[in-house]
């Protein structure tokens, strides 16, 4: 449950939050329960800093920002439904920034979330005085990578040659909505601005998207952008192709 008060450090004491006009107003959204605490503690105990509320999903933290003004969200990559967060939250009127905390990368997820809109990514097993310097770096309106990420980013684009080029999204198999939707993820692009782009509803496009995540067997947008730039979703379409040229 999200939880908006505000402990004083060593007595865990809830206690009203004492806020100034150029606190940096947070939002932490984080799934695994120990480091969202240890990391709030250390966001309450910042000079600066007006941790609004922690939540433990992205619904959670959707619902908080519906009710309240953030700067910030710090927001688990790896988490269930992470990088969906950013297009939800776009699509809801959230006009902040969002910073990506994890305790590890990979190029897909990393590069979809910069994509979508995330100021940065930042690795967990960084200090906390480096966490506090890329926070105040996001909330002033810059970026904050880790010199790893870079490299990594760096090495999947050189295999790759251009790893959000359009024709390694051009999926066979796909109706031409279906095509058109998966190619709006990978670009980056909210719900509401694929709909727009194809002229239909936000709902059908989230029905498009739950369609394309029964036929890969995947779970969240990040997976998605994986499997089609690793042609799994050419692979699954082909297969499927045959296995019903079999039965016709």
């Amino acid at each position: 449950m999200a939880q908006a008060m505000k402990y004083q450090p060593h007595t865990h004491e809830p206690q009203p939050p004492e806020t100034s006009p150029g606190d940096v107003r947070l939002l932490l959204v984080h799934q695994r329960a120990l480091f969202r605490e240890t990391l709030a503690r250390l966001l309450w105990a910042e000079p600066g800093f007006n941790l609004i509320a922690e939540c433990a999903s992205p619904s959670e933290g959707l619902d908080v920002l519906k009710s309240a003004t953030v700067d910030v969200v710090l927001l688990d990559l790896t988490g269930e439904g992470g990088v969906d967060f950013i297009p939800a939250a776009r699509d809801a009127g959230y006009e902040g920034k969002f910073l990506m905390v994890t305790p590890s990368v990979d190029a897909a997820s990393s590069a979809l979330a910069l994509k979508l809109g995330a100021s940065g990514i930042f690795l967990e097993s960084s200090t906390s005085t480096r966490l506090l310097h890329a926070v105040r770096l996001v909330a002033s309106g810059e970026a904050w990578l880790d010199h790893g990420l870079i490299q990594l980013l760096a090495d999947a684009y050189h295999r790759a040659s251009a790893p959000f080029d359009d024709s390694r999204v051009r999926i066979s198999g796909l109706t031409s909505r279906q095509q058109t939707v998966v190619q709006g993820v990978v670009d980056g692009l909210s719900n509401r601005k694929i709909a727009d782009r194809l002229g239909i509803s936000e709902g059908t496009v989230k029905s498009t998207l739950q369609q394309l995540f029964a036929k890969v067997r995947v779970r969240t947008r990040s997976q998605l952008v994986r499997a089609a730039l690793q042609g799994a979703l050419a692979h699954i379409a082909g297969t499927a192709n045959h296995e019903h040229a079999q039965k016709a």
